[in-house]
């Protein structure tokens, strides 16, 4: 399979896995316009599954380091492959408390502070389970990161004063899904074996585990669901039915989910050289592209007052000093 070992490398793809987990919001402003939130998450977690396993047979099964997929899978130990499966159960709730997040505050508030905790508790919590970085510096990162979504929730309570129509309850949301968010990627690395090249027998490869983990999202989604028809549903929703939507629209969720899926791939992948702390915490740096796509392409904050702008000015500035404190971690 195709591993990475050199650390500039791994910080190259971890910038991958923010540009793409910053971006595949953007599909569900696009098709939620026209198709329910569920149908979308439908196909976002297909999409994640389609790409799992095109990047198994693919990158996952070429090269001479590590196992190819189908042998990794078949000498898998039962509980490493119960680890990543429960990673995705975790991602999935978190997740789709994020997407309701986005659909009542915006992608520009939902992100960073749901985003935002799941950074900082996510570094601490695989900090602890694989200590590779400076911790002084890791530290300084994450509470960049936390002042920077102190500047997002100001500048959200100064876009609410000048508009009523706005609801806290997504960013209350977006606070829970990022506490949950936070954990999911350590389930995943507990799966993973920490060194890809000769894993030792029983643990997975980062390929398998990313597979294991789609198959988690897709099946815990049933359960879930009604979480996103209670909160982000509009009232024709339940009038449109999956057959109902344009196969565009399929697609484009599709899409979201193999973005997100590219980004999760590059960022187990960059954990090799980099450490699990620091390619996820580097990866969680995706705020910023959803700040940078909220503000300028879908313009929500448009018509706010200054003070908000000066409050995500600072947000920018301190994730952007939080993200270079966490790559000099090591």
């Amino acid at each position: 399979m195709i591993v990475i070992t050199y650390y500039p490398l791994a910080v190259v793809v971890s910038f991958l896995t923010m540009l793409c987990w910053g971006s595949w919001a953007n599909t569900q402003k696009l098709a939620t316009q026209s198709v329910p939130t569920t149908i979308f998450y439908r196909d976002y977690t297909y999409g994640i599954l389609i790409l799992s396993i095109v990047l198994a047979f693919t990158l996952g099964s070429f090269g001479s380091a590590g196992r190819s997929f189908t042998a990794d899978l078949q000498q898998a130990d039962l509980q490493r492959i119960l680890f990543a499966l429960v990673g995705g159960l975790v991602f999935n709730i978190a997740n789709m408390l994020i997407v309701v997040g986005i659909e009542l505050a915006g992608l520009s508030v939902a992100m960073p502070v749901g985003i935002g905790l799941a950074l900082i508790l996510g570094v601490i919590v695989n900090y602890l389970r694989s200590p590779v970085g400076n911790v002084v510096l890791l530290a300084g990162g994450v509470f960049a990161v936390f002042l920077a979504i102190v500047f997002s929730a100001m500048a959200y309570r100064a876009k609410n004063d000048t508009d009523s129509s706005v609801s806290t309850r997504g960013i209350f949301i977006s606070l829970i899904g990022g506490f949950l968010m936070s954990f999911f990627f350590y389930f995943v690395a507990q799966a993973m074996a920490p060194d890809f090249v000769t894993p030792a027998a029983g643990l997975l490869t980062p390929y398998t585990a990313l597979v294991l983990f789609a198959v988690g999202v897709l099946v815990t989604t049933p359960v879930f669901i009604p979480i996103l028809r209670r909160y982000a549903s509009k009232p024709a929703d339940g009038e449109i039915g999956y057959g109902d939507v344009s196969r565009r629209n399929h697609l484009i969720g599709m899409l979201g989910g193999m973005v997100w899926c590219l980004g999760m791939a590059s960022s187990l992948l960059a954990s090799g050289a980099a450490g699990f702390a620091i390619s996820y915490g580097l990866g969680q740096g995706a705020t910023i592209i959803a700040v940078l796509w909220g503000i300028f392409i879908w313009h929500e904050f448009r018509g706010a007052p200054a003070a908000s702008v000066r409050y995500l000015t600072g947000m920018g500035l301190c994730y952007v000093i939080g993200l270079v404190l966490i790559i000099a971690a090591k």
